[in-house]
């Protein structure tokens, strides 16, 4: 359960946390929030301070029905604020939203460590050929169609069966072209009403046959909102609900907006777990 990331092996048989970095103006929380180099330094001090071991920064907004962008558009965002937070932050790993091969090049050149792609290959033929290539980490989501026609692809005769057939497919896929450290994102809301997200958070501990780190991405998702009634700035404790039960679940690394809090969960849960055997 170790990845590489350049040069240092990162130990996910005790939960790590990825801190979220948005750099569009249009996500569903904080789109829009970082818009200055201040504010991005800040932010990255911030949740590295408070315990994230990764940063993954994303410039393609991937909410339902988001804007569609160009590969231009998605590097001039992105590439930049690379360069930026490792001058300040030389130690950080960045992990890369993106379903671009040609962005995850030109990020990874510049020193970012892991490429997260959302479509798992599904929408850039050439990705998991420049992962390899690469050679570094890949995290590999779930999701049928796109983020514009996701929300009404979400038809399964078994939603946890048809998950585990397409992880089996993009795995061997995947090592094929040569790369050797996978994560696996089961893709809460993506092509995913709210019951289907509850099953599949509720059946997580499946995914482990994979034999495969998990990621788990939750944070102030609608699944929690909707549930609750409320707004995606009112659902950090449902957040930090929905978090404990997937570290509880087998997750390797939750996905957040707030670190801290993730944090706790995870340095709550592996003492829950010190007494379980």
């Amino acid at each position: 359960m170790t990845i590489n990331c350049k040069g240092s092996l990162i130990d996910l048989s005790s939960p790590k946390v990825m801190g979220i970095l948005n750099l569009t103006p249009d996500s569903f929380y904080d789109g829009g929030k970082y818009k200055d180099e201040s504010q991005i330094l800040l932010q990255v001090e911030k949740m590295l301070q408070e315990g994230a071991t990764f940063i993954d920064l994303g410039a393609y907004s991937s909410r339902p029905g988001a804007a569609h962008i160009s590969v231009d558009e998605e590097e001039k965002r992105v590439l930049p604020i690379v360069t930026l937070i490792l001058s300040k932050f030389p130690n950080a790993i960045l992990s890369i939203d993106t379903f671009r091969s040609s962005i995850a090049t030109k990020c990874i050149d510049a020193g970012a460590a892991i490429i997260n792609d959302i479509s798992a290959g599904n929408l850039d033929r050439d990705m998991i050929g420049i992962v390899g290539q690469l050679k570094v980490p890949y995290i590999m989501m779930h999701m049928k169609g796109t983020p514009q026609t996701m929300k009404s692809l979400n038809q399964y005769s078994d939603l946890v069966k048809e998950v585990q057939f397409y992880f089996s497919q993009k795995v061997a896929e995947a090592r094929l072209a040569g790369i050797n450290d996978i994560i696996i994102d089961p893709g809460f809301g993506f092509a995913k009403d709210i019951d289907q997200n509850f099953e599949l958070l509720n059946k997580l501990e499946l995914l482990q046959l994979q034999e495969l780190p998990i990621l788990a991405g939750v944070s102030r998702k609608s699944m929690i909102y909707k549930t609750l009634n409320s707004t995606p700035s009112e659902s950090l404790n449902g957040t930090t609900s929905l978090n404990t039960i997937a570290l509880l679940k087998g997750a390797s690394i939750l996905r957040v907006h707030d670190v801290k809090e993730a944090m706790e969960c995870v340095n709550l849960v592996n003492k829950y777990n010190n007494f379980t055997d």
